[in-house]
């Protein structure tokens, strides 16, 4: 069954394909009594389309003469699409693209019929993205920038690259072809003339960045999505396994990235199996979960732990007793 939206697009149509139609015509063609007919008219108006009726036995319906543009016809629901995902934009990529997406709400917000303004109200106050980066939006906006310029106008780019396991930096000179946001981070993908090769960046690991005069081309036969099924597939992955006690059995499932297997033991406790790009993200995991949460596996993981809490302890020595007044 069509929907109202789709019935206004097709009445549009053909307002367009031919002048002077008689609104019982229409009305036929359409599937929907003369009354409905009346109110699609009215709404295309409310929507700006600038619709005139001629009396008369050569009279109708027609568009104003010359009006070509198409109109914004959306149901609620892809209004609402529509603010979302403008927002998320925002949102992503932070001052680089948050004035255009105000810009574009404010333009949608103009042709809006009332009914869908109220529905964009409405998400506004209820449907809310928040908390996506892991690193400062704030801080990574000129990195992007500068990123989005050379892939959009095929410059290679200088930069300090600090990997995720090796401490030392190395200079680069990559062709960004894409920036990818995956899981909270920023990523370049881009090739690399130090490795000749194609890699992936962490965006919030590059310092020094600058963009070139050099002009460089894509790969032949280069497929963006071929590329990041493979690179994030192969990326190295360290397994934990980790109890939580029954008391906090109910976080186990709720909270945690990259969650492989649960299983509830009969004493109420959980145990579960996720895997993290390395063991430094496991141990700060399980830290935050104080003793609610034992690492079991792998033994690597259980020593990191340990030493980091004695290290916190050594950091907060128990004065209580020294503080005392003596009697």
């Amino acid at each position: 069954m069509a929907s109202s939206a789709t019935r206004l697009h097709a009445l549009l149509m053909l307002l367009q394909r031919q002048p002077s139609q008689k609104v019982a015509g229409l009305a036929e063609a359409l599937g929907v009594s003369v009354r409905t007919l009346h109110r699609y008219l009215a709404t295309l108006e409310e929507m700006g389309v600038p619709i005139y009726t001629e009396r008369g036995p050569h009279g109708g319906v027609s568009l104003v003469q010359g009006y070509r543009l198409p109109p914004m016809i959306f149901t609620p629901e892809e209004a609402v699409a529509v603010f979302l995902g403008t927002s998320v934009v925002g949102q992503m990529w932070g001052e680089l693209y948050r004035e255009p997406a105000q810009g574009a709400m404010v333009k949608l917000d103009n042709v809006l019929p009332t009914h869908q303004r109220d529905e964009v109200a409405w998400a506004r106050r209820s449907l809310i993205a928040t908390g996506m980066h892991r690193a400062d939006p704030v801080e990574l906006s000129p990195r992007l920038e500068t990123l989005r310029s050379g892939a959009r106008s095929l410059r290679s780019v200088r930069m300090t690259y600090q990997g995720g396991t090796d401490p030392a930096e190395t200079d680069r000179l990559v062709d960004p072809y894409a920036l990818i946001f995956r899981s909270g981070w920023w990523y370049l993908v881009g090739f690399c003339h130090l490795r000749q090769a194609m890699r992936t960046f962490r965006v919030d690991r590059i310092r020094n960045l600058a963009l070139t005069e050099n002009a460089f081309v894509h790969l032949k036969d280069f497929g963006l999505q071929h590329y990041l099924d493979s690179a994030f597939a192969d990326q190295p992955v360290v397994r934990a396994r980790l109890r939580f006690v029954p008391e906090a059995a109910h976080m186990a499932a709720q909270n945690l990235w990259g969650l492989e297997s649960v299983e509830t033991l009969p004493d109420g406790s959980v145990e579960i199996v996720l895997g993290a790009p390395d063991m430094v993200w496991l141990a700060s995991m399980a830290l935050s979960f104080a003793s609610w949460v034992t690492v079991l596996d792998p033994p690597e993981l259980r020593n990191m732990v340990r030493d980091w809490a004695r290290a916190v302890v050594a950091l907060y020595p128990d004065t209580t007793s020294s503080s005392r007044m003596p009697q």
